[in-house]
């Protein structure tokens, strides 16, 4: 079956698994997927992740984090641009997550960051998505 959305997709897997309280996911990999990983896993989200090779397929596995209570890290992951609607932002009118709590993941022309990161550096560029 083919996935009209990849990207949806992997935040769907990720939220579902964080919910259930798996300790880890994996996840059909792109290079795309990957550097999303690699943004969660900098600003906390995640514990870790590697590249893996499952029955000649490579994946990303992820491996979640969650509170000393077993709470998840994730309590939110949200897809904003998607392919019927691709949503823009200048680097002035970047939108904040919960007020600067959470991490905005923005595809620019120097690749992908957050939304911090590429209002530093005066950017912008498709919201991928937003996480809490």
């Amino acid at each position: 079956m083919s996935v009209s959305d990849p990207v949806a997709d992997m935040l769907t897997k990720v939220r579902n698994a964080s919910m259930a309280r798996f300790d880890k996911v994996d996840i059909t990999t792109s290079k795309l997927k990957l550097e999303v990983v690699k943004i969660l896993k900098n600003e906390g989200y995640v514990k870790n992740f590697k590249k893996v090779v499952i029955d000649d397929f490579p994946y990303i596995r992820v491996f979640l984090k969650y509170d000393t209570k077993q709470n998840p890290i994730i309590h939110g992951i949200q897809r904003i641009s998607t392919p019927g609607r691709r949503v823009y932002s200048g680097y002035k009118k970047m939108p904040r997550i919960y007020n600067g709590y959470g991490t905005l993941i923005v595809s620019t022309s120097s690749g992908v960051t957050t939304g911090r990161k590429a209002y530093e550096r005066q950017v912008g560029g498709e919201l991928i998505c937003s996480v809490w």
